[in-house]
Parts: structure tokens; C-alpha cells; sequence
């Protein structure tokens, strides 16, 4: 039973702590951390110790997936170059920066395995940045950047740090053996990917009920990313890939009521496993510090020097990667340069999370015949890079956004392509229905054109808002008050006896379902 109990504990104070961070409007992975390292000093209180394969098997493929499931492939397409420049290029860049830092403090420490805490430390996490990012408005590319990177950073700084390890155990590491061994993760991480998306939705689309069809996609993360790692390809970018290639096909996969339920199937997931990865980095921190042999005085100067080398080394990366390559005219002409804001608040979204504190525990115990090896600084270190990253950071970036200036997004641009595409849209399906109604009462369609027509306005409508109730809101405002009018009256029938539990729950299931549809009216 103590396991359950902490299973509900945990749950509990991620849902408790979230609730409080939206109130106090505080991002809620950083007070996650905070109650996190509070709880870890209250003895027989959520002592759960973290378990690295808990974290890389267990909750980071269905994170990867629901997150690749929501990018645009298009949006990722056009932006693979900055993508794979910060995905890659920048972990290893972030890599040896830490690497010669830290054998320059410890200098009888291998260099290896001071490259694999640089590994280690290398990648921003796949939740925090995005989430502050989408919050404060940051415009669309930054954002489609940020969620490309933490897609596939992972997957780079895994495959690092075991080339690292590998060096540092005294395995015989050259040239070759590094590029078979990113060879094979790449490659046949994609091959899986892709075969895994082919498979999948060939399954949903012959499925028909919507619960079988959330139980295949719940399983779909593992599915891919097991049989990936069992062959040393790259379980991460299998999930990626994968996720990318059904995400971008789910219109014609599922039906609308499994995407509807998926929808919200997966919202709660990525709810509570991100927000229990948050909580569990917090708790760890009590039985990292006893496990510390430096002094504290040593363990702090390392740790400010790993901290400033990982923002510097972004910060480093990011402004000549940015403008150098517009020096080459076919790259200029597809992509001109951005104003110095976007890659300035792009430098500073760089937050550390449970991968990289995971990732430090996977570390070995022990090196072949070396005296000098720290585990247990390096995971303090670990620990320390994503707090203050999560900190210093997470909780200074919409300041930095607003005094940047970041422009956002052109709201009425938006609106006037949706508009435009949805009178397509609503035109297409007139034409349609004018072609197959021909046996239909009149009156049916009369209303099925109605509906077309009041869609199409909906879109239009929203290019004019000036402060005033648009029909569209009058609309749906006044038919919310009548949905709760009505249920009033088929809750009192069931309370009589008039009708069954059963005719309560279809008839309420009918109006949830439109007043969902009203909600996204009045946005």
C-alpha cells in the first residue's frame, strides 16, 4: 500500500499546487520544484526516489508523443534548420563547454566523464519552456523553435552522453565508432518512427470505437520506443518521428468522436505526468545533498560555473547561428533575418528538467580504476542546473519578453485566413450538400445551409471585434442559459422517476456536446 499511497499523494499535490500557481499566477513547473524540495525535508512524507528508467522509459515517450502529436508539420519543415541547430548543434556545443569547465576545477577527473555531465545538462526541457512561451504570447515561430527542439534535444544528448559513459568506462572511442553509433540512433530511430506511424495508423483507421481507439494510443509511445532502444536505435526520435506522422494524418485516421476523446484523454495525461516529473525533481533533493563528499564550498562554485557556462553557451550559440547563416543567399532568401528580440528570448527559454536530473542518476557508480570520479557531485550538479535554470529563468522570461518587445502574433491576420478558408470551406460543403440532398426533405436542407452560412459568418465576425457582443456571443450566451434550463428539467424527471438514470446521462452527453461547440464560438 505505500506505493499507492504515494501514487495518490503525488497526484494530489501536483493537482493542489497547480491549482495554487494559476491563483498566484506562478508557473507551476517552478512552484512544482519549490513544494517539491519543501516536502523532501518532511521525514516519511512522498519519499519517492526517482528511478531513471521511471523517467526516460516510463514518462518521457508518452510526453515526446502527445507533444509531437500537437506540432505542425509544416511549422517543423520549414524551421529544421534552427531546430536541428539548437537540437544538436547546441547540446553539443553546451556539452564541451561544460566538459573542459568542469576538468578544469577537477582536473583529476577523466575529461570523459566530465563531457557526459555536459551531456547531461546539455538539453532544455520538453515541458518548460513551451508552456512559459505559449502563456506570454511569444509569437508562433518562437514557439514551433522552442517545441522542435525539445523534440528532438533529447534524443542528441542521450546518444552524447553514451558515447561519453561509453569513453569514460574505458571502452575504445574513435571517430568511427561515434558516427556508427549516432548512425544507428538516427537512422534507425526514424526507421522505427516511421514504420511505427504506418502500422498505427493503419489500426486506427480500420478501428471504430473510440475507447479501443484511445487504448491503441496509449500504447502507441511504447510500442515504438522499446523495440527502438532493444536495437540501440534512438527510442526518442522513433516517438518523435511517429508522433510527428500521425498527428499530421489524424483528420483521415480517426473519427470525430475518438479525436474528441483523445483529446481530452491526452490532456489529462500530459497534465499529471508533466506536473508529477516537476514535483519529483523537487522531492530528490534531500537524498542527493547526503550523497555530496565535496565541501560546500567547492560543490557551490561548481555548480554557479556549470549554471553560467550552460546560459552563456546558449546565449554564445544561438545570435551567430542565428545571422551567420543568412550569409548564405539561398538561406536569406527563404528566411530572412529576425528582429534581435527572437533569438534574445529564445537564448533565455533554455530551462532544465527531469531528463537532465535522470539522466545524471543513469551515470555509472564507479569508473574502472579511478579514485577520483564524483557521481554524487554531478548529480547535485544536475539538480542545481535545472533549479536555477527552472528559477533564475522560467520565472524571469515574460519579463525579458516584455522588455524585448517581442511582437507577437498579428491577430487580425489570423483571423481574416481563417475567415477566408472557412467561406471555402462552408462553400465547399454547400456544393456538396446541393449534390446529395436531392431526395432530402426541403426543410432539412434549408437548415443544413443555414448552418453552413452561420459558420462562415462566425469566421468573418471575428475580424470586427470592437468591445461589442457579436451575434455569434449573444448567441452562444443565450443558448448556454437555455441548455441549463433545460437540464434542470431532465434532472427533476430523473429525481421522479420519469426517466431513467440511462436517458439522463444520452440527453446530457447531447447538450455537453453543444455547449463545447458554443464555448469555441465565443472565443
Amino acid at each position: 500500500m505505500h506505493g499507492l499511497d504515494n501514487v495518490v499523494g503525488l497526484i494530489a499535490v501536483v493537482v493542489a499546487t497547480s491549482v495554487v500557481a494559476r491563483r498566484i499566477g506562478m508557473l507551476s513547473p517552478i512552484l512544482l520544484v519549490v513544494v517539491g524540495i519543501g516536502i523532501s525535508f518532511i521525514p516519511g512524507l512522498l519519499e519517492i526516489e526517482l528511478d531513471p528508467g521511471v523517467v526516460l522509459v516510463g514518462i518521457l515517450p508518452p510526453i515526446l508523443y502527445v507533444a509531437a502529436l500537437e506540432t505542425s508539420v509544416p511549422a517543423f519543415k520549414f524551421n529544421l534548420r534552427p531546430i536541428l541547430l539548437l537540437a544538436v548543434g547546441l547540446v553539443l556545443f553546451t556539452t564541451a563547454a561544460v566538459g573542459f569547465t568542469l576538468h578544469m576545477l577537477m582536473p583529476a577527473v577523466p575529461q570523459a566523464a566530465c563531457f557526459a555531465l555536459g551531456a547531461v545538462v546539455a538539453p532544455p526541457d520538453a515541458v518548460a519552456a513551451t508552456a512559459v512561451a505559449r502563456r506570454i504570447g511569444l509569437p508562433r515561430r518562437v514557439v514551433t523553435v522552442l517545441e522542435g527542439e525539445s523534440l528532438i534535444n533529447d534524443a542528441s544528448a542521450l546518444v552524447t552522453l553514451r558515447v561519453a559513459v561509453a569513453a569514460a568506462v574505458g571502452e575504445a572511442v574513435d571517430g568511427w565508432s561515434i558516427t556508427e553509433t549516432a548512425s544507428i540512433a538516427v537512422i534507425g530511430g526514424i526507421a522505427f518512427g516511421v514504420a511505427g506511424g504506418l502500422v498505427v495508423g493503419f489500426v486506427h483507421k480500420r478501428i471504430t470505437n473510440p475507447l479501443i481507439d484511445n487504448a491503441v494510443s496509449l500504447l502507441t509511445p511504447w510500442v515504438v520506443f522499446l523495440p527502438a532502444e532493444r536495437v540501440h536505435a534512438s527510442g526518442v526520435v522513433a516517438v518523435v518521428v511517429c508522433g510527428l506522422s500521425l498527428g499530421h494524418r489524424m483528420p483521415t485516421l480517426m473519427s470525430a468522436a475518438s479525436r474528441l476523446q483523445m483529446d481530452a484523454f491526452w490532456r489529462m495525461v500530459k497534465f499529471l505526468l508533466e506536473g508529477a516529473v516537476f514535483l519529483l525533481v523537487g522531492l530528490q533533493l534531500r537524498a542527493l545533498v547526503a550523497h555530496v563528499e565535496r565541501s560546500f564550498a567547492f560543490t557551490m562554485g561548481a555548480l554557479v560555473a556549470v549554471v553560467g557556462v550552460v546560459i552563456l553557451a546558449r546565449i554564445a550559440w544561438l545570435f551567430p547561428t542565428t545571422y551567420l547563416t543568412r550569409l548564405i543567399p539561398k538561406v536569406r532568401r527563404r528566411d530572412p533575418a529576425p528582429p534581435l528580440a527572437a533569438p534574445a528570448v529564445i537564448s533565455w527559454a533554455g530551462m532544465r528538467g527531469a531528463v537532465t536530473l535522470a539522466a545524471a542518476l543513469s551515470l555509472p557508480e564507479h569508473l574502472p580504476g579511478d579514485a577520483y570520479y564524483p557521481r554524487g557531485l554531478f548529480v547535485i550538479l544536475a539538480f542545481g542546473v535545472i533549479v536555477a535554470t527552472l528559477v533564475l529563468q522560467g520565472a524571469t522570461l515574460p519579463t525579458v519578453a516584455r522588455w524585448l518587445r517581442v511582437p507577437p502574433d498579428d491577430q487580425k491576420e489570423d483571423a481574416l485566413a481563417e475567415a477566408t478558408v472557412q467561406h471555402e470551406a462552408s462553400r465547399a460543403g454547400k456544393d456538396r450538400l446541393e449534390e446529395v440532398a436531392a431526395d432530402a426533405p426541403e426543410g432539412v436542407v434549408e437548415r443544413l445551409r443555414l448552418v453552413a452560412q452561420s459558420r462562415s459568418n462566425l469566421a468573418w465576425e471575428r475580424l470586427g471585434r470592437a468591445g461589442r457582443e457579436t451575434p455569434s456571443a449573444a448567441y452562444a450566451r443565450l443558448r448556454r442559459e437555455m441548455l441549463n434550463a433545460e437540464r434542470e428539467v431532465f434532472r427533476k424527471a430523473r429525481d421522479t422517476g420519469r426517466i431513467p438514470e440511462e436517458t439522463l446521462r444520452q440527453a446530457q452527453r447531447d447538450m455537453d456536446l453543444e455547449e463545447t461547440l458554443l464555448e469555441r464560438e465565443d472565443l
